[in-house]
């Protein structure tokens, strides 16, 4: 494929950023001086990270300005910052703590392994893997799985699975998906002055960018379109069916039938990154719900029950490329601590309490889910703010679910239905929700990630009320600043 090769196919849209008005930057100074006030301590602790850690901390997405706030302790929906607030989380471990945090479920049988002198990396083979295994593939419906210890590892494991069945090397993606931090989708993840056209990290060698597809989500004529122009191309189409850092808006169902229609007809794979959507909506991937199945599926969050895990579901055929006996062995090594055995023994616990109890979990969350996007919704409204909540349900997913975030459009007709959308500041607010929404409402001690975030079965109505209220603060802040502009 030559470096002249159009392989961006995102709808071209016009990069004309909005200047951020007066009141608005006064308003984020406000509010990130109360917030220094209130997490003092939280502030020297980040200053000592600050001697010895990159920007303070050991993963982007928990880093927020002016500082993030360090916590002491973890129990249900709440953790306590070390100046002994007792906020209510919504972040819950990058959304893997669907029980909340460390639920008695899982820790008390974990504690009584530790105590029996099992639980720390021993590098031999147990039942554990087996166990968990198992119990994945009867609710996917999937053949073999493998173990590793990260979402990056398991998507980067897929995608060279996919191009050594398919002997095909672009991959194709949505534009805003996250795919991890691995080399092989890398491109599209952040709205900059492309959209979402760019490489997103430096170290990578220009032909990088060459082997990647950007389509934009939801757009099924841009998928028909890339995949008439590079179909016979294409190893593979990696997706989500709920971008997390693309928004939270779903699938629409049509789109997520072209991804399985296309990919068949074309001869390239499907991998659904389930990273995030498995067992969020139901005991299983989210793809059962829409009635697909992808060739290749990762999973990783909620299936480790809080400990870290990741894996690889998919055919047979597939997945025996990654064993001794394939033929052009795909060298899926999984690292030192795969399949490590608190992590086994935690998965297995999570998803037997989630198989068991499906009929209860699920519609449950998915209630407070809409409950807080209509309250939210309601509180700005108030205010005369024009706020709209992603997540709420379509013909697929008709109750909706509990991944939740907050956006602040320009119009109300704007449809929030791709990252291109909800990312581009032309559209949509970016700073009232990232640096002012999240600060505004830890002064409430609410902690939330892109207005929101993921609720568990850990959260009470009184959460849920006092996250509303909350919520109306920030909104009268927001007016305020507004009127006095």
């Amino acid at each position: 494929m030559g470096a002249s090769a159009p392989l961006l196919h995102v709808r071209r849209q016009e990069m004309t950023v909005l200047a951020s008005s007066k009141w608005r930057e006064a308003l984020v100074a406000r509010v990130h001086e109360q917030y220094k006030d209130r997490y003092p301590r939280s502030g020297q602790a980040y200053a000592r990270a600050l001697r010895y850690l990159v920007d303070g901390g050991s993963h982007a997405a928990r880093m927020f300005d002016p500082y993030a706030f360090r916590i002491e302790a973890a129990h249900g929906s709440q953790v306590r910052d070390l100046d002994g607030h007792d906020i209510i989380d919504y972040w819950q471990g990058h959304y893997a703590n669907i029980l909340g945090h460390n639920p008695p479920e899982v820790t008390g049988p974990l504690a009584q392994a530790f105590g029996a002198g099992w639980g720390l990396q021993t590098g031999i083979p147990d039942e554990a893997q087996a166990d968990l295994a198992e119990l994945l593939l009867r609710q996917t419906g999937d053949e073999r799985v493998r173990f590793t210890t990260a979402g990056s590892l398991a998507t980067m494991y897929a995608i060279m699975l996919a191009r050594a069945f398919t002997g095909r090397e672009v991959v194709l993606k949505a534009a805003g998906g996250w795919h991890g931090s691995q080399p092989l989708a890398l491109r599209g993840t952040h709205f900059g002055r492309e959209g979402f056209g760019g490489m997103d990290s430096a170290g990578l060698p220009e032909q990088a960018s060459l082997e990647t597809l950007v389509t934009r989500f939801n757009d099924v004529d841009a998928l028909h379109d890339v995949f008439r122009h590079y179909g016979d191309r294409l190893a593979c189409f990696i997706v989500e069916l709920c971008p997390g850092n693309g928004g939270f808006m779903l699938a629409d169902p049509a789109y997520a039938r072209a991804a399985r229609e296309l990919t068949q007809r074309y001869g390239a794979l499907l991998i659904v990154d389930e990273i995030i959507t498995g067992f969020r909506f139901c005991a299983g991937g989210l793809q059962k719900l829409y009635g697909i199945k992808g060739d290749l599926t990762t999973f990783g969050k909620i299936i480790g029950g809080g400990m870290p895990v990741s894996a690889v579901t998919g055919r047979a055929d597939l997945m025996n490329q990654a064993g001794k006996a394939g033929g052009n062995r795909v060298l899926f090594g999984g690292g030192t601590f795969s399949a490590h055995p608190a992590s086994m023994q935690a998965g297995k616990i999570m998803l037997d309490h989630l198989s068991q109890h499906e009929a209860e979990i699920y519609p449950h969350l998915a209630q407070m889910g809409e409950r807080l996007r209509d309250g939210i919704e309601s509180v700005f409204a108030s205010q005369g703010i024009l706020a709209r909540c992603t997540g709420r349900g379509n013909a697929a997913v008709p109750g909706g679910g509990s991944l939740i975030q907050v956006h602040f459009p320009h119009k109300e007709e704007l449809a929030l239905d791709s990252p291109d959308v909800v990312w581009n500041p032309q559209y949509c607010d970016i700073v009232l929700r990232e640096q002012v929404l999240k600060q505004a409402l830890l002064l409430r001690d609410v902690n939330v990630s892109h207005g929101l975030g993921a609720v568990s079965m850990a959260h009470t109505e009184a959460d849920l009320q006092k996250t509303l209220e909350a919520f109306a603060y920030a909104a009268g802040l927001m007016a305020e600043a507004r009127r006095s502009a």
